[in-house]
């Protein structure tokens, strides 16, 4: 439940539509429910944060997930998991019938997204091919949050006239996400192109000296260009819950 769903809810009993002691009952069921041994559901962070539980399944079995994304689609119609990989997907298709699995994402949907608040469009720039499964991710978050989305994908700095050639494109939103691993140097450019808030992905791409994406975590953190946000390495949500955060205000 969000604040617009309480707010019509409460309009409901006013206007008689719904009984005080049917919406008391729905309003018990809002802050946490316990659907499997160590698996506690928060209904009501989208109501104190404008964004629902998302769930992280690395660290979890395919039951748990499961058992996670059932509770929150029986109270929002839809549900995320991350992280999901393929022996877990290939449980969780058993388990749950209409689960959709986004393979290279690792992301797992269950049932269909509410309507949530309008949000500005998202870029999600990704410098190289090895980069897509984190930039989808990001892409695939924004979306189920509500936001549409501009993919625009290899276009890092090793070939520079293919990000030039879609500046016009990027500059269609009003937020961006760039993605990148190696030296990371494709948010530092487009940060000296662009007007928009810009959201810098750095991933575990690159070769042994990269040490799993510290050095473009490093590269990022010290980027000549100003103003960019860097989230943690391969935190494509992170990303695009920030995104869709800014993308709303622009909106409102």
């Amino acid at each position: 439940m969000d604040r617009s769903d309480l707010v019509k809810l409460l309009d409901d009993v006013r206007a008689g539509v719904t009984s005080p002691e049917v919406a008391a009952r729905r309003l018990g069921e809002l802050p946490y429910a316990e659907v499997a041994q160590a698996v506690v559901i928060d209904h009501h962070r989208e109501l104190r944060t404008g964004i629902p539980e998302l769930v992280f399944g690395a660290s979890k079995t395919a039951a748990q997930i499961a058992a996670a994304l059932t509770e929150l689609a029986r109270g929002a119609g839809g549900a995320l998991a991350t992280r999901v990989d393929a022996a877990k997907a290939r449980e969780l298709c058993a388990l749950l019938p209409g689960v959709v699995i986004h393979e290279a994402a690792r992301l797992a949907i269950l049932g269909q997204a509410p309507m949530r608040p309008a949000a500005a469009p998202i870029a999600v720039v990704c410098a190289g091919t090895s980069d897509l499964p984190v930039a989808e991710e990001a892409a695939l978050v924004a979306e189920f949050l509500g936001a549409s989305v501009i993919r625009v994908s290899d276009v890092g700095v090793a070939g520079l006239h293919r990000l030039l050639a879609r500046l016009d494109d990027i500059r269609g939103a009003q937020v961006v996400i760039a993605v990148a691993g190696m030296e990371a140097a494709l948010p530092s450019v487009l940060g000296g192109l662009i007007d928009r808030p810009m959201i810098a992905v750095p991933t575990s791409v690159g070769y042994g000296v990269s040490v799993d994406g510290l050095v473009a975590l490093g590269a990022l953190l010290s980027a000549c260009a100003p103003g960019i946000t860097v989230v943690n390495i391969d935190n494509g949500v992170g990303a695009a819950v920030a995104a869709v955060k800014i993308a709303r205000l622009v909106r409102t």
